[in-house]
């Protein structure tokens, strides 16, 4: 992802979560961080027709990982996409020598969670009222040695 990449990846932000839609300045301020050696790693998807159709944001600290964000075009749910991003950055993950790789995820998403799960990760626990304006929870998922389950993945 880059600075052109922040218009069409709001429009889609928006358009995928209305209440909680992270803002401009969120997205300036992550990819000032996504550089060699910077705690960000960001990727689009690009359609066939050139637009972007889906997003994912890594955060990289100390050995730790957090999914900052994944986010796929409705149209585009269901075809693997979502893997495709979610394998990207755990890839990355594992590259940076991540321990492990933390996401939160909405508790009434329950399509997202079976996709975490099937790349291994788990729930760890609940964070209340994370997701505001509309006070819904968190489920808290953590995947332990990215690089080894990003193999079983592939393979599996």
């Amino acid at each position: 992802m880059r600075w052109w990449d922040i218009e069409p990846v709001m429009e889609l932000e928006l358009r995928l979560f209305p209440e909680d839609a992270w803002s401009h300045g969120m997205y300036w301020s992550e990819l000032a961080e996504a550089h060699a050696g910077g705690t960000r790693h960001y990727t689009v998807a690009i359609g066939e027709d050139g637009a972007v159709v889906g997003y994912a944001g890594l955060m990289a600290v100390g050995g730790e990982g957090d999914v900052q964000t994944i986010a796929v075009d409705d149209r585009y749910q269901g075809s693997g996409l979502g893997a495709a991003l979610l394998t990207e950055l755990i890839a990355e993950a594992a590259r940076r020598g991540c321990a492990e790789l933390l996401l939160e995820v909405r508790v009434d998403n329950v399509r997202a969670q079976r996709l975490y799960e099937r790349f291994g990760f788990e729930p760890v626990g609940i964070r209340r009222g994370y997701y505001q304006p509309a006070n819904v929870d968190a489920l808290v998922m953590r995947l332990e040695n990215p690089q080894y389950d990003l193999k079983d993945t592939q393979n599996g």
